[in-house]
């Protein structure tokens, strides 16, 4: 009787390291082996997990340990940046080929290109119906990535992606920038699922359809075996518990204070004690001096015995505290600003996009009134924040900001690539010294030695946060501010953080996410929807209308 097995594909890494050009490692050596299902890889933001993302493709070297590889890999970065994914053929993946389509036609007889043909013959119309699948018929290959928005590009290149056919899809934030039609797309599609799949994400919505999660943190990679709701409450219970046994081992350390000195006291006491009876006595010199070098040696192995005991219950609560440390979530600081109810911040009148929705917008902000914006990609939202900033012209229309402004962009975290955090923090606040930069940067989570080099070395998350920052402290301070996407790359944590620390926020501001809880918690007095092929709608309250409209 024959016995047949099926192999699945593999990933896996075995005392996997990688260094930053500095030397540092943002993790230690991983062993981890990944099941051929849907896997969530978490971690706070900085801890490496689209470096590792990288390693898992082999599009990085690691520079000590493997990575075991079987079946086809196909990675979606996290930024589609226009310099490296030029057009539209580039974000589909199919440049190349297209390409060689056309000089085949033109008469080349290269053979290159007819390997590069062999069995896409039919890439123009694969191309067509990729951009169908994704909402966006008709586009031509050439077209410019840089003139479509975020969300259009990663429709694009996701779209590529779950047509790639290959047994492992490593998705890099996938869910950045789409809209609400989109993304429920992308959950549809995670669920049904049946490869191998690693969702490098911070999203619950699509985490919540994970097989296994595995978290990623500087003590190495540690896979829960459960899906998100169970490693939630795992992390709950190991937060709780890492509280506790800080408290336990400061108290334990006091205790030991105390212990050693009553130990030094008692010693003491009977050094003098063998003193006075030395004097009193008549045992000779030679005697006493005895007496006195054995007191003296005791007295040093104490000191000695208690200083390790100290060395060894310091170490524990270092450890404790870092536990600790790894589950306290970074701060922001508000802008000190108060914009008076009377005070009128931005009109917009008859404003007519350059890109994006059609009709004319009229605007009013007076005091801290706060406007979400929500529309699908494509629609004008972030250019509706560019023209507000300055960085765009109106087609039509006036447009008067009567305060100073604060703008985030949502491509901000790639902006200052050269400055190190504590210069981009500087280069907007220039008052503010280096000290006080790097207490601010401390309380994003960011070490003394991120702080020093080139933004371009952090993390998404860790960019966006630094962005944030530097925006958020600004001189003069921002009493009018523009944040697109500012959820974008940030992990839990810094997103409640930043919601924490808008909250008492004085000032106006308009806020542009596709995640609607996180703008329903900003708390916003309207909503601004902006559509391409109609009239614009305004919105009281949470729109019921835009969410039956686009099947939310």
């Amino acid at each position: 009787m024959t016995t047949w097995s099926i192999r699945m594909p593999l990933l896996q890494i075995q005392q996997l390291q990688y260094a930053l050009p500095d030397g540092s490692q943002p993790f230690p050596a991983l062993n981890h082996a990944f099941p051929f299902r849907r896997t969530g890889l978490v971690g706070r933001n900085g801890c490496g997990k689209s470096l590792l993302g990288q390693l898992l493709a082999g599009q990085l070297a690691p520079h000590a340990g493997h990575v075991l590889r079987e079946g086809g890999i196909h990675r979606l970065p996290q930024e589609l940046d226009p310099d490296t994914h030029p057009t539209a053929a580039h974000l589909a993946g199919m440049a190349e080929t297209l390409a060689a389509l056309q000089r085949v036609r033109g008469g080349s007889l290269d053979e290159r290109d007819y390997q590069l043909l062999q069995d896409r013959w039919d890439c123009e119309s694969s191309f067509q119906q990729l951009l169908s699948d994704a909402g966006l018929n008709g586009m031509s290959p050439d077209t410019p990535s840089a003139a479509l928005s975020g969300g259009e590009r990663q429709r694009i290149a996701l779209r590529a992606a779950l047509r790639s056919g290959a047994d492992w899809l490593i998705l890099d934030e996938p869910s950045n920038h789409l809209d609400l039609p989109r993304r429920a797309s992308l959950r549809d599609s995670l669920r049904h699922w049946t490869a191998g799949l690693v969702l490098i994400s911070h999203d619950a919505s699509l985490l919540e359809w994970m097989d296994d999660i595995a978290e990623l943190s500087r003590h190495g990679l540690r896979g829960y075996g459960c899906g998100y709701a169970g490693y939630l409450i795992e992390q709950d219970r190991m937060r709780s518990l890492s509280q506790s046994q800080l408290q336990a081992q400061r108290q334990a350390e006091r205790q030991l204070k105390r212990r050693q000195q009553q130990e030094r006291e008692r010693q003491q006491k009977r050094a003098n004690r063998g003193e006075r009876q030395a004097e009193q006595g008549n045992q000779s010199k030679l005697i006493t001096d005895a007496q006195k070098d054995r007191s003296q040696q005791s007295q040093g192995k104490l000191l000695l015995r208690q200083q390790h005991a100290r060395e060894r219950q310091r170490a524990i609560l270092l450890e404790a505290q870092a536990r600790t440390d790894d589950a306290s979530p970074p701060s922001f600081s508000a802008p000190d600003c108060e914009l008076p109810a009377a005070k009128l911040a931005l009109e917009l009148e008859g404003v007519r996009l350059p890109r994006g929705a059609r009709a004319p917008i009229d605007l009013r902000l007076a005091g801290p009134e706060r406007l979400a914006i929500v529309g699908a990609n494509g629609s004008g939202k972030s250019t509706l924040l560019r023209v507000i900033a300055g960085q765009l012209q109106p087609s039509s229309g006036l447009l008067r900001r009567h305060v100073a402004a604060g703008w985030l962009d949502q491509h901000a975290g790639s902006a200052q690539p050269g400055l190190s955090p504590c210069q981009w923090l500087q280069s907007l606040s220039p008052g503010m010294s280096e000290t006080d930069a790097r207490i601010r940067l401390a309380q994003l989570g960011l070490s003394a030695e991120q702080a020093s080099r080139p933004s371009a070395a952090l993390s998404g998350g860790e960019a966006m946060r630094v962005a944030l920052a530097a925006t958020l402290c600004a001189t003069p301070a921002p009493q009018l501010l523009l944040l697109d996407e500012p959820d974008n790359h940030l992990d839990r944590d810094s997103r409640d953080a930043l919601l924490a620390m808008l909250a008492p926020y004085r000032g106006a501001l308009l806020a542009v996410s596709h995640n609607l809880d996180f703008l329903a918690k900003l708390r916003p007095d309207r909503w601004l929807w902006l559509k391409t092929d109609s009239p614009h709608a305004w919105f009281d309250g949470v729109p019921q209308e835009m969410l039956a409209t686009l099947g939310w």
